[in-house]
């Protein structure tokens, strides 16, 4: 392991010296980006205890534990020399996957699928990938099941205009449906100059 940390700290210090311009960028950003990464791991960790609480009700608690981890600065820019990657935060949002992880140990096999499918219900959870090593184990003999999650961060008048439209989604015969997805794409461009507009109602208090 020590081997290891010394590789990666001998990485960070070449692509200091080797693009020093671009990595003063890449850090005046990087601290904000890690902790849109941190939110979202605690985004996820809140669902996946809400979830365990619900799934209690109608048995035993579905997971036994939940741990996370964030990828450490020299690993990312690691990974992005390694990949021969640009060293920019744009980079490293459209690139790498594995920034931050979640692992969630479950006491029995069909816990884990109960687990994952809630996990795919949610309104504001994408799932990206699946990959499924207990139905499909690698050869070492690997079992485990992944998913790739995007975790969707809005505002209150964005929320409230997609639970309107999921139930606009998932409610069969509705009689003026056309007139009513018409009305709805014409509330998303509303609420869109609206929450502008209220962003910068804020940013004059704040200037008060």
């Amino acid at each position: 392991m020590e081997n290891r940390e010394l590789r990666q700290e001998q990485i960070l210090e070449t692509l200091m010296e080797d693009n020093p311009e671009e990595m003063k960028e890449l850090f005046a950003g990087f601290r904000n980006l890690m902790m849109a990464y941190d939110c979202a791991i605690r985004e996820v960790k809140t669902k996946l205890e809400i979830l365990n609480d619900e799934l209690s009700l109608v048995g035993d608690n579905p997971i036994a534990s939940i741990q996370h981890r964030r990828k450490k600065p020299y690993s990312i820019l690691g990974k992005l020399k390694r990949k021969n990657l640009p060293v920019t935060l744009e980079a490293i949002e459209e690139n790498l996957n594995d920034i931050a992880g979640i692992r969630v140990i479950c006491s029995f096999v069909d816990d884990i699928y109960k687990v994952s499918e809630m996990l795919q219900k949610q309104d504001d959870l994408s799932v990206i990938e699946i990959k499924d090593y207990i139905a499909n184990p690698k050869p070492n003999g690997y079992r485990s099941y992944h998913m790739i999650l995007e975790v969707q961060i809005r505002t209150v008048a964005m929320d409230f205009w997609a639970s309107l439209e999921h139930k606009m989604k998932y409610k069969h015969e509705i009689a003026n449906a056309e007139e009513i997805s018409k009305e709805l794409t014409a509330c998303a461009e509303i609420i869109a100059a609206t929450d502008l507009q209220m962003m910068k109602i804020r940013e004059e208090i704040q200037k008060g």
